[in-house]
């Protein structure tokens, strides 16, 4: 995945680290490994630590996810799931629930509106906002009076609703047919629209990555941040720890690969193979740390 990046003291066999390529990024990484226990590890799920899938529902983390994690969370401040998942769909799919290791695992859901915490087991979270209970009345026939049922669905997130066109004979097509007219749908009930990877999410507004992201580093003090994402819903966590460079503290952007997407790639300072290449970072950072 790269070249060295040298570290304090790492183990004798530690797999190699990849060098960002850009300065903040090689500054960031070199100020995680040299204090760890104030580093903050901030990871997307879907298409970061799971592999993307047709159905959402099937989704897993990767088979190292966890291991790695648990191997590097005890070295560091705190790491975090930041997701547009419900909270605890992202733990049930991802398996972090009673790892040892993971004690203190965080897992922000609906874009931080939602929080579980490994210590309690238990979600934290707002009263529903109204809007959405209406779109869920109104969005079947609405795509069908527009033309857009055949190929797409509706996912049922809880607090969101997503529809998909990655099944639409024209995946591209449909999502870009679809774009405008539920960008106005949600704006009547209040909502906004998230688009990912064949994905628009209608959800309310006042809360995304970023904000999420940023309240958790400057709650905690931390002294360095890493945060890795795949899609456009990451864009706001990557503006956030671009922020947080601007205030001094060092941190680094890391795109989980696809060709899919590529406004991450092109402001990320390190970008890996998708999910197997975020494992085999975390497992690298665990062995430097």
């Amino acid at each position: 995945m790269g070249h060295d990046t040298d570290s304090t003291n790492p183990a004798p066999d530690a797999p190699a680290l990849p060098t960002p390529a850009t300065r903040a990024g090689r500054d960031g990484l070199a100020a995680l490994l040299a204090r760890p226990e104030r580093a903050v590890i901030a990871l997307d799920f879907d298409g970061t630590l799971a592999p993307i899938v047709p159905d959402p529902d099937q989704a897993r983390a990767h088979p190292g996810a966890v291991p790695a994690l648990a191997a590097l969370a005890p070295k560091v401040a705190a790491v975090v799931v930041v997701t547009g998942r419900p909270a605890g769909v992202a733990v049930r799919h991802g398996g972090f629930a009673g790892v040892p290791g993971l004690d203190h695992l965080v897992v922000l859901g609906h874009y931080g509106a939602e929080r579980w915490d490994a210590a309690t087991g238990t979600v934290t979270a707002p009263a529903p906002h109204p809007g959405v209970a209406a779109v869920r009345a109104e969005l079947p026939g609405f795509l069908d009076r527009i033309g857009a049922w055949r190929g797409t669905w509706i996912e049922e997130k809880g607090r969101s609703l997503a529809v998909h066109t990655r099944r639409a004979e024209d995946p591209q097509a449909a999502f870009d047919a679809l774009r405008g007219p539920l960008a106005d749908l949600a704006a009547r009930h209040g909502l906004i629209v998230e688009p990912g990877r064949m994905v628009l999410e209608l959800r309310p507004p006042g809360m995304d990555k970023g904000v999420a992201l940023l309240d958790l580093v400057r709650g905690l003090g931390a002294g360095s941040v890493l945060y890795a994402g795949d899609d456009l819903g990451d864009l706001p966590a990557f503006t956030a720890v671009e922020k947080l460079r601007s205030d001094g503290l060092p941190g680094v952007l890391v795109c989980s690969g696809s060709a899919e997407v590529t406004e991450l790639s092109e402001r990320a300072d390190l970008v890996v193979p998708g999910p197997a290449g975020v494992v085999e970072l975390l497992g690298a950072l665990a062995a430097h740390a």
